[in-house]
């Protein structure tokens, strides 16, 4: 039976996490024999969605109305299990995302399936089985977990598998499933979106800042330095309580787990929740007068120092780098 493959897009255009996702299908649907359909929500261009065959998509649903223009749970759930139904899908895969957290167990209900949240690996077939191993306790540690239903559903955590490019240009169809009023109880009437900032959950490096910072004043070395390296800005529960970062930037147990290549903690002592939410991430530099930080535990690469002093030296040492690249 075909693999089905969510397609998450912002404002038109797919994320890197979508890529991520089409891939991980691709490769799930080889190891099944199988074929490879994506779905797509919302308004996205023929092109765009075209372009969902170079990861390996053999074939595209769009769907294009004007009451799933912004992204409402439970609808969008419905119209993904129609999906299934229609292509036969015996798996269901999406991204572990904001959005992907709350899909994933509303497609499981509605498809009677199994669900293994927090992907990141592919899963073992050998003998009938069906294993995943995904994040547990919030990122501390792995389980590996086997789904016995005859329909499974997996949400894969970004950046824990490489893009491929495997094929051409994939057909595009028009899929109109009915979908119930009873689905729009609770609607998203706005999504405003920093455009000029890269996404935090997609973001390859990250650089995040703490209570060591002092004021929301001194903020602008956190800023420079994400913009010279391309890679998003966050912080501490404690910042963002305080007024000082907006909450879109927590990373935490409550906040936003990441598991980005690279992040930078400024600051940031490291309390176990916030641990919690960067404990994917693949090199963990930590900066931090105090040596006893628990920060340091964690850290592939740790500097005892001022952050004052250390930050404007780093940032110097990244422009001359790319001044001489």
């Amino acid at each position: 039976m075909p693999v089905l493959v969510y397609t998450e897009n912002a404002e038109g255009k797919f994320k890197k996490s979508t890529f991520e996702v089409v891939s991980y299908g691709r490769a799930v649907a080889d190891q099944l024999g199988t074929s490879l359909t994506a779905i797509s929500i919302g308004n996205v261009s023929a092109d765009e969605l075209a372009a969902l065959g170079k990861y390996g998509a053999e074939k595209v649903l769009n769907v294009s109305n004007s009451q799933l223009k912004n992204f409402v749970n439970q609808a969008y759930a419905s119209v993904i299990a129609a999906a299934a139904d229609k292509e036969g899908a015996d798996v269901v895969i999406l991204s572990n995302s904001f959005s992907g957290r709350g899909l994933a167990p509303r497609i499981g209900v509605k498809l009677e399936a199994g669900v293994a949240d927090g992907a990141v690996a592919l899963p073992e077939t050998a003998g009938n089985k069906f294993t995943v191993k995904k994040t547990a306790f919030s990122g501390k540690a792995f389980a590996t977990v086997e789904l016995t239903s005859a329909k499974k559903v997996i949400s894969l955590t970004p950046n824990t598998y490489k893009v491929e490019e495997k094929g051409g240009g994939a057909p595009v169809e028009d899929f109109a499933p009915a979908v119930k009023e009873s689905d729009f109880r609770a609607i998203v009437k706005e999504i405003v979106r920093a455009t000029d900032k890269v996404s935090l959950p997609d973001a390859d490096i990250v650089v995040s800042g703490g209570r060591g910072l002092k004021g929301p004043e001194n903020w602008g070395m956190v800023e420079e330095l994400a913009n010279l390296l391309g890679g998003a800005t966050a912080c501490s529960k404690p910042v963002s309580d305080a007024g000082w970062r907006p909450h879109s930037e927590h990373v935490g147990q409550t906040g936003i787990a990441v598991s980005p290549n690279l992040y930078i903690a400024i600051g940031i002592s490291g309390a176990i929740q916030h641990l919690a939410g960067i404990s994917r991430s693949k090199v963990i530099v930590a900066i931090n007068k105090d040596p006893e930080a628990p920060i340091f535990k964690v850290a592939d690469y740790g500097i005892v120092g001022d952050a004052f002093e250390v930050v404007p030296k780093l940032i110097e040492a990244v422009k001359t780098y790319k001044a001489s690249a």
